[in-house]
């Protein structure tokens, strides 16, 4: 699953039972209109399994094919990326192929609030221009469940945003480096919030075309599980035919192409590598992503992967699911909380080495293994200290011929947490707090709040509160 998706889940997950959330969730994960996401139109995955409290859509609001739609969205999100550059008639074309999805988008979500009794709708990272079509027919059809003097509306809560997620492809930006003539962003209507991750991306809102204020809001950690593996942990590993006795590295981001799974792969060869030399026991690699996401890249990591001859160890999990479950065949697929409990038992450690600097606007794969109390690899990337300071134990660096050394730090440093070193555990506990502080969760429960009383106060009539 994507982190936008799990971070979601540890904020609904910490309010259950507080009395501001009605279930179930619906939810509509975006993937009729994703075009980079098509293998997986329009519910996601077909091993997909979702928590007892989300209600998942798998509606597709335009009769086009899937191979249609994608193209044309493909293309309406080239042309908005290079919107300077278009003359008037190309712009007058771009309108009126926005348009031409705007409507049936519009119509679909109008259908939706309805149908479920939505007081506030969570629009995550559609401020991007991914589809714009989608984000105008939202706009449209909360303004008409939301009039001025109605409670409940939209909050815009952006992960990502146009000058801070620099992806290219084929040597063109996906997105324009600032919001344009059609980039819908939020405050166009009173019934918007906004919310978004970091500092740095509330000081990049400052400059959009916008009076709205964005509100800072922390990501929400997963709660670890408790100490100890249990049954199903021990089946996960028997199933896959790892050793209990090896440790774990944990690669927790998606196969994609910025993501820098093959830094990572070229970073555990390595670490066999020297494993081999000390007589240590090697560590097998996991790696959370679905080969299905972007192909083109995954074949790229798999060459890789081939390449330094570590596919015995090497195990791809086809997506971690937002819930640890038996699959169809009765096989343990397990969450990032169980499988930081699995990590950190094994006395393994997490890697996260992103291939481009300034895409991530937090990078979660530290916070995950502080979490876990493990150590962590990281390669440079813009806003790593932002986030987590200076102190941080994590072994940093920048890839290519700092691979072999950082690989020895990781492993020495795997090594001393095994054995108990009080330096490396006070480190690790100390990195823990830091991220504990930096990631509250009180400022998602201090606005839950608010937006609970705002639909439930005195005033017009309101819709009944069953979802965000």
């Amino acid at each position: 699953m994507s982190g936008l998706l799990t971070i979601f889940r540890n904020v609904i997950e910490s309010e259950l039972g507080n009395g501001t959330l009605e279930l179930p969730v619906v939810a509509d994960l975006g993937f009729s209109w994703r075009p980079d996401k098509q293998h997986f139109f329009p519910r996601g995955s077909e091993r997909s399994v979702y928590p007892d409290w989300m209600a998942t859509s798998d509606a597709v609001p335009l009769g086009a094919g899937r191979a249609e739609l994608m193209r044309e969205l493909t293309g309406i999100r080239g042309a908005v990326a290079r919107a300077a550059a278009l003359d008037e008639e190309e712009r007058a074309d771009l309108r009126r192929r926005v348009e031409s999805l705007a409507g049936p988008y519009e119509e679909y979500f109008t259908r939706w609030f309805e149908e479920h009794g939505v007081d506030w709708v969570c629009a995550v990272n559609m401020t991007l221009s991914d589809a714009v079509p989608v984000t105008l027919g939202l706009h449209r059809a909360a303004a008409r469940r939301w009039p001025p003097g109605v409670p409940g509306g939209v909050l815009f809560w952006d992960h990502d945003l146009f000058g801070t997620c620099a992806i290219f492809e084929d040597g063109a930006r996906v997105y324009p480096p600032s919001p344009n003539e059609f980039t819908p962003v939020p405050g166009t209507h009173p019934c918007h919030r906004w919310a978004v991750i970091s500092p740095a991306l509330a000081e990049e809102v400052k400059g959009y075309p916008t009076r709205l204020e964005a509100t800072t809001l922390p990501n929400v950690l997963p709660t670890p599980a408790p100490e100890g593996p249990g049954d199903r942990h021990a089946s996960f590993l028997a199933q896959r035919g790892l050793a209990p006795d090896r440790p774990l590295l944990l690669v927790p981001v998606r196969v994609f192409q910025v993501k820098g799974v093959e830094i990572a792969v070229a970073m555990f060869a390595e670490m066999k590598r020297i494993c081999a030399e000390r007589g240590t026991p090697a560590p097998c690699l996991l790696v959370f992503g679905s080969l299905d996401e972007d192909p083109p890249y995954a074949k790229e990591v798999v060459s890789v992967v081939q390449e330094l001859n570590v596919q015995d160890d090497v195990v791809f999990l086809d997506g971690v699911p937002l819930s640890s479950h038996r699959d169809a065949a009765g096989h343990w697929r397990l969450d990032e909380i169980d499988l930081l409990a699995l990590c950190r038992a094994s006395g393994g450690a997490v890697l996260f080495t992103p291939n481009t600097s300034d895409v991530e606007s937090v990078g979660l794969g530290p916070a995950l293994a502080a979490i876990a109390e493990v150590p962590c690899a990281v390669t440079q990337y813009a806003c790593f200290e932002d986030i987590y300071g200076t102190r941080s134990s994590c072994v940093r660096m920048s890839g290519g011929a700092e691979i072999p050394a950082a690989a020895g730090r990781l492993l020495d440093l795997m090594a001393k947490n095994r054995q108990g070193d009080p330096e490396v555990r006070q480190a690790l506990r100390r990195d823990r707090e830091q991220v504990l502080r930096a990631f509250d969760p009180d400022p998602w429960r201090k606005l839950l709040r608010e937006m609970a009383d705002e639909v439930d106060g005195p005033g017009p009539a309101r819709h009944s509160r069953n979802g965000v």
